[in-house]
């Protein structure tokens, strides 16, 4: 009998993704700044890591939520 996959909403992928992502720049954000001196240019190295790699971030997000590696589902008996 085939397992069901478990049912998450996409929004809650779209969600992690922006989340994570603020967290991942403003990291950017202060290196940049750190190594150039420049709060400008920090600021625009963040921004633009920010949305390539929100980017990148759900799209590799999609695809693990469809590989069912490491995941036991509910419905399926212990080892």
């Amino acid at each position: 009998m085939r397992a069901e996959k478990t049912k998450l909403d996409k929004k809650r992928h779209v969600f992690k993704a922006v989340t994570w992502r603020a967290i991942g720049t403003i990291d950017t954000l202060l290196l940049g700044w750190l190594i150039s001196g420049s709060l400008e240019v920090g600021a625009a190295i963040g921004g633009l890591e920010m949305l390539t790699k929100t980017i990148l971030y759900y799209a590799h997000e999609r695809l693990w939520y469809n590989v069912s590696f490491g995941v036991k589902r509910a419905d399926e008996e212990s080892i």
